[in-house]
């Protein structure tokens, strides 16, 4: 069992929030160059882990979330809540700070 599909089974996010984990962090250029560390940006891309069964309305009626186990999606530079565990960091973000859904 690998060390996401653990973690997954331990959170379960509660109503519209989804537990992502961001792409590593390119270390080369496309013309083979290596980038220093401090130099290299936080990717935006990530995958999800898991998700919330989805927001409540006002009446009570559970809104279904738009994004699943395993889709590839586009966050914003800052926010969420960083959360570590066995080794692995994942953050947690809200569907509505979610920028978009990758193809």
């Amino acid at each position: 069992m690998s060390v996401v599909s653990g973690v997954a089974k331990r959170i379960m996010p509660l109503f519209d929030r989804v537990l992502i984990q961001r792409a590593a962090a390119e270390t080369r250029t496309k013309g083979g160059l290596l980038i220093p560390e401090k130099a290299q940006t936080k990717g935006l891309e990530a995958v999800v882990v898991a998700v919330g069964p989805g927001a409540r309305a006002e009446s009570g009626d559970t809104i279904p979330m738009s994004v699943g186990v395993g889709d590839k999606v586009l966050l914003p530079e800052y926010g969420g809540s960083k959360i570590e565990m066995e080794g692995e960091e994942f953050q947690m973000f809200r569907e509505t700070d979610i920028v978009a859904k990758l193809s």
